[in-house]
Parts: C-alpha cells; structure tokens; sequence
C-alpha cells in the first residue's frame, strides 16, 4: 500500500511538472533562467525576460540545419564550377598541342610564275602619270583655264630688267620697263608693247601679226638681230607656253621624273607648231615651274643653251605669277626681270600696238 502510494505521489509529481512546464511555454516571459536549467537541466528552452525572446532547441536545431543545408549547397557549386573550368582547361590544350603537332601547309603560289622570279613589291600609292595630265594639273594650280583665259585677257606689267642681276647696285645695266598685252586665240595673234627706260635712252619694241619692229621719239626702226631673239624668245618660251599649249597646238612628251637637289621634279617637253621645243622642270610637290630650258642661235649662229628660272611666286588677281626671273645662258647668268606690280583686265587701245608709220 505504501508502494501504491508513492508510485502515485510521483505520477502526480510529474503531472505538475508538465503543467507547470506548459505554462512556462505560454508564458515565456514569466519564466526564468535558473527554473528552467533545474528542470531540463540546462537542455530546456531559454527565454531571457529583458529581451522578450524565445530560444528553443528545435529552433537552434532548425537554423543548424539550414545553414548546414546552404554550406553543402554552395560547397557542391563550387566543386562543380571548379571540375566545368579544369574540363574545359583541358580540351584547350589537349587541342593546342594537337594543332601545333599538325604539319604546316605549304604557302600557295602561282602557277604562272617561275619559280625563282622575285615578286616586286607594287606602292598602291604610286601612279604613273601621262604628260597631259601632269600638264593640266599644272594649269589648274595657275589659276584654271577659264580663270587664265577670262582675267590674263590683255593687261599692264611693270618692273625692272637687270643685267646680269639686280642684287649688285652700281655695277649692272638697269632699266624700268612697261609691258602692256593683249592676247589673241594663239601665241601668233598676241600683240606685245614694251617700254623700256634707261637713264640715257627710252625706245620701245612691239609685237603684232607676227611682226616686230621698235619705235624710238616717235619713228619707226628695225632693232638689232640680238635685241630680236631676246624679245622673241621670252615670248615663245616661257611659262605660258605650257600654260597655253592647247590653244597654240602643240604637243606634249613626258622625258621623266628627276631628282635634282633634293626636288622631286617631272619633266616635260612642249613642242610648238614652229617645231619650237622648251623643256619644263614641273615641282612635283607644288606644281609650280621652277625652270625652263631651251636653245636658240647665238650670235655666232651656233646654237647656245638657255636656262630660265622663276622665283617667288605670288598670287595676281587669283592667277600665280613669278615675280622674279633669271635668264642663264650657258650656266652664267645675264638677265634678270623683277616685276613690281601686275594689273590684269585693263582695256588697252589698239593704237597702242601700230606701227606710227602705218
């Protein structure tokens, strides 16, 4: 009976226990640390009252178990990234050392070729241009054909004659001149007048119909064979007898390319309808003249070598114009022309070029 007894004190012990155990779980905050580590000993759930929070052990076993699941989770992407990336490493150069090991393929060439023939390096950059174009180009950068034809018309030069230069004051002939023209549809029609000023002399000499003659106070007069030649070869070989070659029909030839002094120069021969040949030294930079060559009879009636030069170009009412230049002949200088200023498109009257005795 005693046994019965006891056995139902401990039922009932126990019975008020779990009450008293439901009750601290309804009511977490009434119960308290120590109660709670002499029930479960210090298994039990822990709430701590200033906080107003529950830990319970199926929680902490809850979170363990998702951080648990999330670390295997990243833990096997890891290793599958780093098997991928080994994998891939792998065929790469499994496929390298396949394609260097493979013989190399012999270079194609062509068939028409001899084999021992060199292949010359071609500059896409180079041309090879014909003398009318190199021609045409030059009478562009001049001014244009239709700007030369309408503005160089007919006007008024005027300057000074040197000889042999100008640079030595004193010790040349110098004479001021005016040079008033009118151009025809070729060379052969121009009508020239040029007035020339020395300190004891003034005379002038004029080109007209294919005529030359001089006028001194007044009266006409035949001028000297050297004094002829001079005037006529400036008019036939100058700057615009290339400029001009169309209308005067002559002809052009390329001679070249030419490397003088360090110039990059075409050369370019004009050759009139007289048979009258003047060769041109073109820059192949600027396309300016630089020289003209030419030989015509001395006054021993053997031929003798001309050289005219041209210097400092400027711009004349949008056409260029050398504005100096030197007459060689056989290499030494004799003549040079400085002109001071140059007017295009004046009227000119036609008295101007007859003769007084007409």
């Amino acid at each position: 009976m005693d046994k019965i007894d006891a056995q139902r004190r401990r039922i009932l012990l126990q019975s008020a226990e779990a009450r008293s155990v439901r009750g601290h779980l309804t009511a977490p905050k009434c119960a308290s640390i120590k109660w709670f580590a002499k029930v479960f000993e210090s298994r039990a759930c822990v709430t701590i009252r200033a906080l107003g929070w529950l830990v319970s052990p199926f929680h902490l076993f809850s979170e363990r178990n998702y951080f648990n699941r999330r670390t295997n989770f990243l833990l096997r992407s890891f290793l599958a990234s780093t098997v991928f990336f080994a994998l891939l490493l792998g065929c790469t150069l499994t496929n390298s050392a396949a394609f260097a090991q493979r013989p190399a393929k012999p270079a194609t060439t062509d068939k028409t070729a001899p084999k021992n023939e060199k292949v010359e390096k071609v500059d896409k950059n180079q041309k090879n241009y014909t003398a009318q174009q190199i021609a045409e180009s030059a009478i562009f950068i001049y001014g244009s054909r239709p700007l030369l034809t309408q503005i160089r018309r007919n006007g008024v030069e005027r300057g000074r004659i040197c000889k042999p230069t100008c640079d030595v004051p004193g010790k040349t002939e110098e004479a001021s001149y005016e040079r008033k023209f009118v151009r025809g549809d070729s060379v052969d029609q121009d009508k020239i007048r040029l007035d020339q000023k020395m300190p004891t002399l003034e005379y002038s000499l004029v080109y007209g119909g294919g005529q030359l003659w001089g006028i001194i106070n007044g009266a006409a007069f035949i001028p000297r064979q050297d004094a002829v030649n001079t005037f006529l070869a400036q008019h036939r070989h100058s700057i615009d007898t290339l400029l001009r070659y169309k209308e005067n029909g002559s002809t052009l030839s390329l001679v070249g390319r030419d490397k003088q002094k360090g110039l990059d120069l075409y050369v370019l021969d004009v050759v009139d309808k007289d048979k009258q040949s003047t060769r041109f030294y073109i820059s192949a930079k600027s396309l300016h003249v630089l020289w003209l060559e030419y030989e015509e009879a001395t006054d021993t009636g053997a031929p003798g070598k001309y050289t005219r030069r041209f210097f400092d170009y400027r711009l004349a009412q949008g056409t260029l114009v050398p504005y100096k230049t030197v007459l060689m002949e056989e290499g030494k200088q004799t003549q040079e022309i400085r002109i001071l200023n140059v007017t295009f498109g004046i009227k000119l009257d036609d008295s101007l070029f007859k003769s007084p005795e007409a």
